[in-house]
């Protein structure tokens, strides 16, 4: 039976179906503030990781930025170790290219030879008290070139000889002897002798310079910074058995004979021995020469020169000789050098029979001296220096 027109129910339901759409609208309206609720949330956490990750990648340049602070920091001392204490920079902890800035690296230095180097670095940044942004390089340095024989003008290696370490010659080089290294000439290189590195003939300048220095600048005094100190004059032209080591007042151990000079029995010199003519081993002697940090072993004026068998000369640090070695032709003279050898004019001769060994030794026979205050003079053997490899760990 139908309603009646006019009846309430027919009204109500009128009523609903008039609401009807603006229901949906409110519904869909909803749904889409939902949505870009949604969306937002999406996008800003998005954003967030985007930052976090740009961050952590800034932070990790820096880090990396630093870690290689640290191997350029290790380079640059263990090229020039005068300014150190110890014989080469071992590292160290906490370094900081800016005070107060919570950046910091570590640095680990080990010798694996003479020219070879192992360094570890690691750099981190401090936030209350924890490490973040780790990062650590390790590297092995060479120090290349690296000089154990300078030599001025034209000269032959004899057989006897063997050098560990690169060789220098201002003239042309015949080389009978073995050469484990390279060798650099300003002409031409000959000879049947053995080279383990790589000739570079007609070379414009020397990798290193000369080590320029005269008896004359120790005949009485040197300097430390602003202190003046007193060479130990040797007042007879024999030395016969003696030990000599640095005082108080010679801290630098540096001996001086004003002539030429005879060694004769066992003679031990912890320091640097000076001889403005000749030096004479007479006899069977022993000599054996330690040169104090930054200060040269041997500085003779003229000649080195042996005699008799069985003479032994051990030099560690630099040896600078003006004119020739002449071994003597003696059996079993040897002369065993850890540093470098610089000859100025001549060349070593008389070896048969004999022994001469140079190893270069950068950290012994690198030099900081002075002639006056405040003018220091440096010389090292070692030219340059690359990184064999760099790993990230």
């Amino acid at each position: 039976m139908n309603d009646p027109v006019g009846s309430p129910w027919i009204s109500q339901e009128r009523d609903r179906d008039r609401a009807s759409p603006r229901g949906i609208v409110l519904l869909v309206l909803l749904l889409v503030l939902v949505a870009v609720a949604l969306l937002s949330l999406e996008y800003q956490g998005r954003s967030d990781v985007e930052l976090a990750c740009g961050r952590n990648m800034v932070l990790r340049l820096q880090m990396d930025a630093m870690a290689e602070s640290g191997l350029e920091h290790a380079k640059g001392l263990i090229l020039h170790p005068q300014e150190i204490t110890q014989e080469y920079w071992t590292g160290d902890l906490g370094q900081q290219l800016a005070a107060g800035s919570g950046d910091y690296y570590d640095v680990n230095v080990a010798k694996l030879s003479e020219c070879n180097y192992r360094i570890i670095s690691t750099a981190y940044r401090l936030q209350r008290g924890e490490r973040i942004g780790c990062t650590t390089l390790k590297a092995e340095l060479r120090l290349d070139p690296c000089i154990a024989y300078w030599q001025g003008t034209d000269a032959v290696i004899p057989s006897q000889v063997h050098v560990t370490g690169d060789v220098y010659c201002g003239g042309g080089l015949t080389i009978h002897g073995t050469v484990d290294g390279d060798v650099f000439a300003a002409t031409t290189i000959s000879g049947s002798g053995s080279i383990r590195g790589h000739r570079q003939e007609f070379v414009q300048a020397a990798p290193v310079a000369w080590p320029g220095l005269s008896p004359t600048d120790f005949e009485s005094c040197y300097f430390l910074g602003t202190s003046r100190y007193r060479v130990g004059t040797l007042d007879n032209e024999v030395l016969r058995d003696v030990r000599l080591r640095p005082t108080s007042t010679n801290p630098g151990g540096v001996y001086y004979g004003d002539g030429d000079l005879d060694l004769k029995g066992r003679i031990e010199i912890d320091g640097m021995l000076v001889v403005r003519n000749d030096l004479i081993l007479a006899e069977h002697c022993e000599v054996v020469i330690r040169a104090v940090k930054n200060f040269p072993a041997l500085l003779v004026g003229r000649d080195l020169k042996m005699g008799a068998d069985r003479q032994h000369l051990r030099l560690e640090g630099l040896a600078q000789i003006g004119r020739s070695i002449r071994m003597g032709n003696g059996e079993g003279n040897a002369l065993r050098i850890s540093g470098a050898l610089c000859l100025a004019a001549g060349t070593v001769e008389e070896t048969t029979g004999c022994e001469l060994r140079i190893v270069a030794a950068p950290n012994k026979a690198a030099i900081l001296i002075w002639q006056a205050p405040q003018s220091p003079r440096q010389w090292s053997p070692a030219g340059g220096a690359f990184f064999k490899y760099i790993e990230r760990h």
